[in-house]
């Protein structure tokens, strides 16, 4: 059965995760975001009050 045989398993495990490791984070940082996000201020909005009618 060559399932059991855990030689090639080990190394296909171990190359993936040396993919996945050093290619793939390069690769996905490299991106630049189109629009960059700003900085708010610091002071939160007052919230307006509800202005329902309660009957």
């Amino acid at each position: 059965m060559p399932q059991l045989n855990p030689a090639p398993w080990f190394a296909i495990l171990v190359f993936s995760w040396l993919v996945f490791l050093t290619i793939i984070p390069t690769k996905v940082m490299a991106h630049s975001f189109m629009n960059e996000p700003s900085t708010q201020s610091a002071e939160k909005p007052k919230p307006e009050p509800w202005n329902w009618p309660w009957h």
